[in-house]
């Protein structure tokens, strides 16, 4: 032993050494951790120390019940940047959202198309026993209707994750909506009028150009950086050319892409709009699940009442049947109760009361924490698969957080195509073209990795990859292809 190493990382560099010997290449399983603690004289616990930092880092992968893998280490090349749009669009996307939802909801395919990161790491027997334990403490209370704008001891919860974030929050300010897409809506209601303009991301959340086709909005697309998140050199060229009322996008990770906008960008971000009247609202559904040593502030953090609207939820994090979501509205929050009476009345009571427990009982910070855990493992091994698997020349992206990654395919591969080919195979992923309000991103597509990781799952990616590389050979009658 040298002296003051510690045990695991002695552990360490040997696997370096066997790496830089090629007596391990990408895809290789490691030695057990029995019979290394054996080879070098250590215990097991600190063979197990140095696995979990390789792990970390994202050198290496596990598999149940199968060990550890070298990762490939090697980068793919980003998707790249697209151009800024000239002029806000007209929003007509809801009929090819609604093919294409109904094909990646279908329940004889694997999820790849669905952005559920609850998947990877299931919390069913925690919330069953809190859901007991509620209607034990509650009785038939539970059963009603709750507040309006949310139950109190929620709110309070919720509260106080803000302040751990830096951040003093009133419970007034807070308004608990169904889900996170509720929140957008009535965000979106409080600052705009039918006919305006609002600054998107591109790509954007398809769920978001819904909304806004719905509201009789129209959507000026800014393209989005795969590491940085939003541009703002083209955010401030598009405030300087046109009448935009609010813009909406993601200050922490960004779906599809899986961008993540360092803090500072998010201070120059609001310093931008506010010098032009613009509101901010923010979508912070992936906030929690960064995979960086601490989470990034929101935008809200920065921002004076009036300034910014921010939206969240429980739905990518603990469980996305409970549509339980809050809009943190200051400046609006008046404004925002209203709407969410005529919208809904009020949130499941019973699920509020859940989740307050959940979050009170410190379960949900630990489930947090496993799950932010899984789902790196899991992008380095999709990250692994797509090189091994797709031509070479494929794009993807590399996601500082959340469960997707996005993959340009190529000016010859249309996303649209794919998808039709891999649900025929049952095998469902989102086409690109369904992230613009244009008809941009047609060679792209998005593919989650928030779904329990096993072999079937490896094997699903390689017929993808098998796909696209005949769509890339010009061969267009692949359906029945295996």
């Amino acid at each position: 032993m040298h002296h003051g190493q510690f045990l695991y990382q002695q552990v360490i560099d040997v696997i370096n050494e066997m790496v830089t010997n090629e007596l391990l290449t990408p895809g290789s399983k490691l030695p057990s951790l029995r019979k290394l603690a054996q080879q070098l004289s250590v215990s097991i616990p600190t063979v197990k120390q140095a696995y979990y930092q390789l792990e970390a880092q994202g050198r290496i992968y596990s598999k149940e019940k199968s060990g550890y893998f070298l990762s490939d280490q090697e980068k793919s090349a980003l998707p790249k940047r697209c151009k800024l749009s000239v002029a806000p669009t007209e929003v007509n996307k809801q009929t090819l959202i609604e093919q294409v939802y109904e094909g990646i909801h279908s329940p004889h395919c694997a999820p790849f198309g669905i952005a559920n990161p609850v998947a990877a790491m299931s919390n069913e027997r925690v919330l069953a026993k809190m859901m007991r334990h509620a209607l034990k403490q509650a009785g038939s209370q539970i059963l009603e209707y709750g507040a309006m704008d949310g139950l109190e001891r929620l709110k309070r919860q919720i509260a106080q994750r803000y302040l751990h974030m830096g951040m003093s929050v009133s419970m007034d300010d807070i308004v608990i909506t169904n889900g996170a897409q509720e929140a957008l809506a009535i965000a979106l209601q409080c600052v705009t009028k039918p006919g305006e303009v609002v600054a998107i991301e591109s790509p954007c959340y398809f769920g978001i150009i819904e909304l806004i086709e719905n509201l009789g909005l129209r959507a000026l697309e800014i393209p989005v950086c795969p590491d940085d998140g939003l541009w703002l050199e083209d955010l401030e060229k598009a405030l300087n050319d046109h009448d935009v009322r609010a813009c909406i996008c993601s200050t922490s990770i960004n779906n599809p892409l899986g961008s993540v906008m360092p803090e500072y960008r998010r201070q120059l971000l609001l310093d931008i709009l506010v010098a032009k009247g613009v509101t901010l609202i923010e979508d912070d559904v992936y906030g929690d699940l960064h995979f960086s040593k601490h989470r990034g502030k929101p935008a809200q953090y920065y921002a004076s009442a009036g300034q910014v609207i921010t939206c969240d939820s429980f739905s990518k994090t603990a469980a996305p049947s409970y549509r339980v979501g809050w809009i943190l509205a200051p400046g609006f929050a008046a404004q925002a109760r209203r709407f969410k009476r005529a919208l809904s009345c009020s949130s499941s009571l019973i699920n509020q009361w859940v989740l307050a427990d959940y979050l009170a009982s410190g379960d949900y910070e630990r489930h947090l924490r496993k799950l932010r855990q899984r789902l790196m493992e899991n992008k380095q091994k999709m990250l692994t698969c797509i090189r091994t698997f797709f031509p070479k020349d494929v794009r993807v992206s590399d996601p500082g957080g959340g469960c997707v990654v996005w993959l340009e395919l190529g000016s010859n591969v249309d996303g649209g195509m794919l998808f039709k080919l891999a649900m025929a195979q049952g095998i469902s992923i989102t086409p690109g073209k369904l992230f613009s309000v244009s008809e941009r991103f047609l060679n792209c597509v998005r593919i989650s990795y928030g779904l329990p990781w096993n072999d079937e799952v490896e094997a699903h990616i390689k017929q993808l990859g098998t796909l696209v590389a005949t769509l890339k050979s010009g061969e267009q009658d692949v359906a029945d292809h295996h």
